[in-house]
């Protein structure tokens, strides 16, 4: 009864070939790769070393760009106009994963290898279908913007993206991706853009996102959730680097407010002081969470594991989540506070299967339904060491080391993606009416089959806080 895991874009990307693929050496004339191109009707050729390693890509806008307009070319060697260095993923990987890369690097097709041989290739349209232009013209448009003003016009143009892609049905996991890869690649743009033109440019520093930003999972209606990473080089004070990014920061946050990613009511911005930090203070505010802090403190900081670094000195990021990986699974003490602030928020289920409402007769999908899943995720994750911040690789990557079959992980993230789905629509419905988006409904008025996969999804949150419980003496 829960959408199901396995749709295309959660599939391996070996299972999207749909052909052998079509190489040839780096000393290949360009008119014969053309001519067989043209033969096969296909869009690319894979140049590979003697041992099948890819070396790079001849596609059609090649073609276009680098042989039609320039005389003798066509009859040299193919390595003179091949892209070098393709794009490559392990035939392993998932297509939304991809799908991903393909909208960060602004690629058409990515390079399938299995020990660093070729073995396949997808393109865009193997993966976005119908949505290809409109979502590489987005992603172009928005790396190539040379000013605030367009970036924030795009983020009208992301947000409408996505409804039109969920009106047309695309699956949740591939779309809630797909809206983060287009919000990093905005966000990216603005901080880039605003470090290139202030003394920040000279600094060791990283802007990091947290949250569902973290995550990349955000929904229609988010708000901001970031902060900045710095180091500080001798002669220097924490103070004086800070003061010198926080007014950058501040036109950051302003611009992305603009774009449509609201400010955070909590402040969990990088404008504010106390998330504009040094690695050494990161690291002590993450020890003191750790080792002493209060329930309450740890309650209000959950989101600050799920940091993920975007742009800058990515090493910097990198750093302070290897230390969290390797400090976090070391203190049970935390590890069973983080449980227990979990096990407060229950899946709104009474007797018999009935909805558990609140004083206006709804319930929260956010904080009383996909919370439930994120919340284990981030658990399992920071008790096992493993580094990762998206809710369903982490519940993948776990499920293994706690033991727990296939189909029971399986049956975790169709709950969790089902819930998020009703948020979508729910969201896609205030957005239509003119009316503030949020994520209560009465349960009551959905239909019937709807309501009763919700009632399996709660059931299924029952099950992964049972599991908490159980692990981590909650």
């Amino acid at each position: 009864m829960l959408e199901s895991v396995t749709d295309p874009l959660a599939l391996a990307l070996g299972q999207l070939m749909k052909r052998p693929p079509v190489a040839c050496s780096p000393g290949e004339s360009v008119r014969r790769a053309i001519q067989t191109m043209r033969d096969l009707a296909i869009g690319s050729m894979v140049v590979v070393s003697p041992d099948r390693i890819p070396i790079g890509i001849l596609t059609l806008r090649d073609i276009a760009d680098r042989v039609a307009l320039e005389s003798g070319v066509v009859d040299g060697p193919i390595e003179r106009v091949m892209t070098p260095h393709p794009v490559t993923l392990p035939v392993t990987e998932t297509a939304y994963r991809a799908a991903l890369t393909m909208i960060r690097h602004g690629v058409r097709h990515i390079v399938l290898v299995e020990g660093g041989r070729l073995v396949g290739i997808v393109s865009e349209r193997d993966l976005f279908g119908l949505q290809s232009s409109s979502v590489r013209e987005l992603s172009a448009a928005i790396k190539g913007a040379v000013d605030l003003d367009a970036i924030e016009r795009f983020g009208r143009d992301i947000n409408g993206l996505a409804r039109k892609m969920f009106e047309q049905g695309v699956a949740i996991a591939a779309l809630t991706a797909f809206v983060a890869a287009l919000n990093d690649l905005l966000t990216e743009r603005v901080v880039q853009l605003e470090f290139a033109q202030s003394a920040v440019a000279n600094l060791r520093c990283c802007w990091i996102l947290m949250g569902s930003e973290g995550r990349s999972e955000q929904t229609f209606a988010t708000d901001q959730d970031n902060g900045i990473i710095f180091a500080v080089t001798p002669g220097e004070s924490a103070e004086s680097v800070r003061a010198a990014i926080l007014p950058v920061a501040q036109r950051i946050n302003r611009a992305l407010d603009r774009a449509g990613y609201r400010l955070c009511p909590g402040e969990i911005m990088a404008s504010n002081p106390q998330w504009t930090l040094s690695l050494d203070e990161w690291r002590q505010r993450f020890e003191r969470w750790i080792d002493s802090g209060s329930p309450e403190a740890l309650l209000h900081g959950a989101i600050f594991f799920d940091l993920r670094p975007l742009h800058g000195d990515l090493a910097l990021g990198g750093e302070l989540r290897h230390w969290l990986m390797q400090h976090a699974p070391r203190n049970p003490r935390f590890l069973h506070q983080m449980a227990a602030n979990a096990l407060k928020n229950r899946p709104p289920l009474g007797w018999l299967k009935r909805f558990s409402l609140n004083e206006a007769g709804r319930i929260d999908l956010k904080l009383n339904g996909a919370t439930l899943f994120v919340d284990a995720a981030r658990i399992f994750s920071l008790a096992l060491g493993i580094d990762e911040v998206n809710t369903e690789r982490r519940l993948r990557a776990a499920a293994p080391l706690l033991r727990v079959p296939p189909r029971e992980v399986d049956a975790w993230i169709a709950a969790y993606y089902h819930i998020q789905g009703l948020r979508l629509r729910r969201q896609a419905d205030c957005m239509r009416l003119g009316l503030p988006a949020d994520n209560r409904i009465d349960p009551y008025t959905l239909h019937d089959f709807d309501r009763r996969v919700l009632v399996t999804a709660l059931e299924q949150a029952r099950a992964i806080q049972a599991r908490i419980a159980l692990d981590y003496q909650a």
